[in-house]
């Protein structure tokens, strides 16, 4: 079982984008922790079986060891490249280790988890890069790095409950069927309120680069777009 991860890990790895940094000496660097992760998940439906206690340790332990090789190579770096390295590193790590759970103790909750994390993973790299830039080109790009993230969130927890809407279904009554997709529906319309919400936050905090008028008519536009009274 060992050889058969490491194996799927190596296939994944492949295809990874490279965590480059401009001027810097981490050209190609790849968290192979996230590879190994990656590579579990893919294997999900074979592995869920069989993936043993030691096998999930092992694991563990090489992505432990790849975000500790990563911080030594972020140390290397500095000012803004090095927070955005040691961002990759963090989430890269918390990422991997919420796939991994939710391979080897598959289910909706884990699932989820492994999404938020994604999400959380994100939205930090996303939020470190915005310090490159300045004023109000910082303050959208905060926006849309909070925006991003409420959306991916959002998704993640209208799957979860529509999976656990049709968990208590099982017993297939129409009852319990109509109820399941009551439920899913609410739960759709909740992630697209929240959606709605970030998106349009990102719209307003954009107008704050006019004045005046002009930026009296880009809040009434965005209000107009996101029918926001």
């Amino acid at each position: 079982m060992a050889k058969k991860v490491k194996a799927q890990a190596l296939l994944v790895s492949a295809s990874l984008p490279t965590l480059a940094h401009q001027g810097s000496t981490v050209n190609n660097l790849k968290i192979s922790g996230i590879a190994l992760a990656i590579g579990l998940a893919l294997g999900a439906g074979a592995l869920a079986q069989g993936m043993s206690e030691s096998d999930y340790k092992a694991a563990k332990d090489a992505i432990a060891s790849d975000y500790k090789s990563t911080q030594a190579r972020c140390a290397s770096l500095s000012g803004n490249s090095n927070d955005i390295c040691m961002a990759r590193a963090k989430g890269g790590e918390s990422s991997a280790k919420a796939e991994l759970d939710a391979t080897y103790r598959p289910g909706a909750k884990s699932r989820y988890d492994a999404q938020v994390a994604k999400a959380q993973a994100d939205y930090a790299v996303a939020k470190e890069r915005c310090d490159d830039v300045a004023g109000n080109t910082k303050d959208v790009c905060v926006k849309e790095a909070q925006a991003a993230q409420t959306i991916a969130k959002a998704d993640a927890k209208a799957r979860l409950k529509t999976s656990q809407a049709n968990a208590t279904a099982n017993d297939k009554s129409a009852v319990a069927h109509r109820r399941a997709d009551d439920e899913a529906a609410y739960a759709n319309k909740e992630a697209a309120d929240d959606k709605l919400d970030a998106q349009y936050g990102v719209a307003k905090q954009q107008c704050d680069t006019y004045a005046g008028n002009a930026k009296e008519l880009c809040l009434d536009k965005a209000k107009a777009s996101f029918a926001k009274p």
